[in-house]
């Protein structure tokens, strides 16, 4: 034998004595497996899917690449809709703050409102009740003008001093009566009683006071008894 042959023979020797594959294995012309890491029984033979690159190894990998490929777009497309469904409930509650916070605005507003008002008038029921006694004072210092007796008179003057001490707490509480005397008659300030026609006098005139009425700043609490010129 020639020195090329004995040196084939002895290369194909050391090939089959240093890979332990069994005859099934088809890994192809270049078979990468050696003796340190492939095993006894390889399963790289007719079922093995790895590809073009196989390293031979024990347990093939290349199905569960590619089912862990399908799960992971899968799971993102999951991920996707899922972050879609949490937007939509993100502006949901925006929304939803966005109207609450608008109906406690207008809700502060109303009763900071409604405070100021029930501030502004919350004497008016105190000031109602004390209206009556004002009116009997009227009617009894006109009932005593004319009147010269001297007790009479210093009896009237008490009166008078009465009545001066009740329109001063009026002024003082900003109630003013009403000045209805050869005006207009207007509904809001005036309650018409006795409708009469008088000559030289327009009608729908106020001719006489029968009651005074009053403002309570820019409130009227009691509108004025008026007699009405037809």
């Amino acid at each position: 034998m020639d020195t090329e042959e004995k040196t084939k023979v002895e290369e194909s020797k050391e090939t089959t004595e240093e890979c332990k594959c069994n005859d099934n294995c088809t890994c192809g012309d270049e078979c990468k497996c050696n003796s340190d890491e492939c095993s006894e029984d390889c399963n790289c033979g007719e079922n093995c899917e790895c590809g073009e690159d196989c390293d031979c190894g024990e347990n093939c990998e290349c199905k569960k690449d590619k089912k862990d490929k399908k799960k992971e777009k899968k799971s993102f497309f999951k991920k996707n809709d899922k972050l879609k469904e949490y937007e939509n409930k993100i502006k949901e509650l925006e929304d939803k703050i966005l109207v609450m916070s608008a109906d406690n605005v207008n809700y502060r507003k109303r009763k900071d409102e409604e405070v100021a008002r029930l501030l502004k008038f919350c004497n008016e029921d105190i000031i109602k009740d004390l209206l009556p006694v004002a009116d009997n004072f009227e009617r009894a210092l006109k009932l005593a003008e004319g009147n010269d007796n001297p007790e009479f008179v210093k009896f009237t003057e008490g009166y008078q001093m009465v009545y001066c001490n009740i329109q001063n707490i009026l002024e003082k509480f900003d109630v003013k009566a009403i000045d209805g005397a050869n005006k207009p008659f207007d509904p809001v300030y005036h309650n018409a009683v006795i409708m009469e026609g008088k000559e030289g006098v327009e009608p729908g005139m106020v001719i006489e006071v029968l009651q005074k009425g009053y403002l309570y700043k820019d409130k009227v609490i009691r509108p004025a008894m008026v007699k009405v010129s037809e």
